[in-house]
């Protein structure tokens, strides 16, 4: 059975609901994604529970819950508007939280002018406004117990509230509650931006696709109805519908959603393209190889929600930690409370606001929804900008790397300089320090007179090089042109020159004399 399930903020979520149902009869192999916010479970045929119990005892826990049943196995691109996209639509103050903030606030800002207008009755009207505020709270606190999770968030906060509330202390029990859905709505709003990386990865792939029949005749069809050997148009300036191989035309496609690529690849007949990528200049016709579950961008997705599901290494000890630190903190409390009076004849008022106090401060939210939460964020973000992270335990490797080498310097965006050109002569060179030294400048100038016409980084560090250098840069005379991510070339005094950047070098022919640089220094040798 596959549920989608709303509300879950955090990792401690998922372990309410875990506790909950393997305690419910012929309930098995509980799976849960905070991601995606799914749940996957097996009920035993015949058993006491029925799907009715399950809906009613997650929605006992505070969260939205809606059934999915007899699809194992579902894409997350199908997993659209209807169940994921809507409540991500929604402003934080449309929210049921949203909702609750703003009315306690409300609540509370009524209070305290009731109070100032008569005082007497303040500390009743504040009452009043903590038992509809705490109200929710309580409520779940009492279904977590029942369901075994005894020792809560919300159970913590409720004792400390309502302690409060008899101590006479209404105006701070307000306050608590107050900031407490305003917590819960920060982590909200952190969860929807830590799903945001997936939906915009679902954006990718558009909706709609031309579909070409056999006489030719194309009609729009939804993009995840297509089937394999299904034929389809791609325009310029549309996205590729699905994985596929090119059976007619030649463009240039744009596969940096999917592939990192920084320039658009030119790809012709028999090549394969990927859902999601953009294509540039040509009409291309497309065969269907893989169905929308099974596309690239799905694979992707599916990889990135296996990754923010797993647990890393300082989550995992968190949460096993928090299991034994609040019950603690709540016998230390009623230690702090019972003892000092009955042993040492302390004042049972001071001990009791002290005790409930450490419940307040002790309570362990920060700690345990803290590293859950920056990994979801920090693996959606990696997604966002084309970087699949596998999981949390790779996050915080990659925390702990001091230094890292890139292999293709056209990725990396940087303020590249060309710092030396270096002539390779023999030591009893016939050739004087003067005449390499022109030599070298002559042979710069060609290099800047065939990089004026490219915006390659460094391109624009060899020319700025020149300038600087005030080098006259010969101007091109013919021929100029440009290989998409390969190569520029043009012809200048009656040579030929090239520029290779995908090997970063640099060949061309001056009289009989061979010119080769390498790197992005552009050491030259003639």
């Amino acid at each position: 059975m596959k549920y989608h399930i709303e509300g879950m903020d955090c990792a401690s979520c998922i372990g309410k609901i875990e506790t909950a149902l393997k305690r419910m009869p012929g309930v098995s192999d509980v799976e849960l994604n905070f991601a995606t916010e799914t749940l996957e479970l097996n009920l035993a045929p015949g058993a006491p529970t029925q799907a009715s119990d399950i809906e009613k005892t997650i929605k006992s826990l505070g969260f939205g819950i809606s059934a999915n049943t007899g699809q194992q196995t579902v894409s997350a691109i199908d997993i659209d508007s209807d169940n994921q996209m809507a409540p991500q639509d929604k402003r934080w103050w449309q929210t049921q939280k949203g909702k609750q903030v703003v009315g306690l606030g409300i609540l509370m800002g009524s209070a305290y002018a009731l109070s100032l207008l008569f005082p007497a009755y303040g500390i009743w009207v504040f009452a009043i406004a903590v038992i509809v505020g705490v109200f929710p709270f309580a409520r779940k606190a009492l279904a977590l117990a029942k369901t075994g999770s005894f020792f809560s968030i919300e159970t913590l906060m409720s004792v400390a509230v309502l302690g409060a509330l008899i101590i006479g202390e209404a105006e701070e029990a307000a306050a608590v509650v107050f900031l407490f859905s305003i917590g819960e709505l920060f982590e909200s709003i952190a969860a929807d931006r830590a799903r945001a990386g997936i939906r915009a990865l679902s954006s990718l792939v558009p909706k709609s696709a031309i579909l070409l029949d056999a006489q030719g005749g194309q009609r729009n069809v939804p993009a995840t109805s297509l089937q394999v050997n299904d034929l389809v148009l791609v325009r310029p300036g549309d996205r590729v519908s699905a994985d596929g191989s090119i059976v007619q035309g030649a463009s240039s496609l744009d596969d940096s959603p999917v592939t990192g690529e920084s320039v658009p690849v030119a790809k012709t007949m028999g090549d394969n393209v990927f859902a999601g990528s953009i294509n540039i200049d040509g009409v291309l016709q497309v065969r269907v190889e893989k169905t929308a579950a099974d596309n690239t961008i799905s694979r992707i997705i599916e990889l990135v929600e296996q990754a923010q599901a797993s647990k890393a290494p300082t989550a995992r000890f968190i949460e096993k930690f928090s299991r034994y630190y609040t019950p603690a903190v709540m016998a230390i409390a009623a230690l702090i409370i019972i003892i000092p009076p009955l042993a040492m004849g302390g004042d049972w008022s001071t001990w009791l606001y002290r005790g409930l106090a450490l419940l307040l401060i002790a309570c362990p939210c920060a700690l345990v929804l803290s590293t859950p939460a920056a990994i979801a964020s920090g693996l959606a973000v990696g997604a966002r900008r084309g970087l699949l992270i596998k999981g949390g335990s790779a996050l915080e490797t990659i925390g702990q790397v001091k230094t890292v080498a890139f292999d293709k310097n056209r990725h990396w965006q940087a303020n590249h300089a060309l710092t030396d050109v270096v002539a390779f002569t023999q030591k009893d060179s016939k050739y004087s320090r003067s005449e390499i030294l022109e030599v070298k400048m002559k042979i710069l100038a060609l290099f800047a007179s065939v990089e004026t016409g490219s915006g390659h980084p460094l391109a624009e560090a060899i020319v700025s090089h020149a300038e600087a250098a005030k080098v006259f840069i010969p101007p091109v005379a013919f021929n100029a042109s440009a290989t998409a991510g390969k190569a520029v070339h043009t012809s200048c005094r009656g040579a030929l020159l090239a520029f290779s950047y995908q090997f970063a070098c640099l060949r061309s022919r001056v009289g009989s004399d061979f010119i080769h640089t390498t790197g992005a220094s552009g050491s030259a040798a003639k």
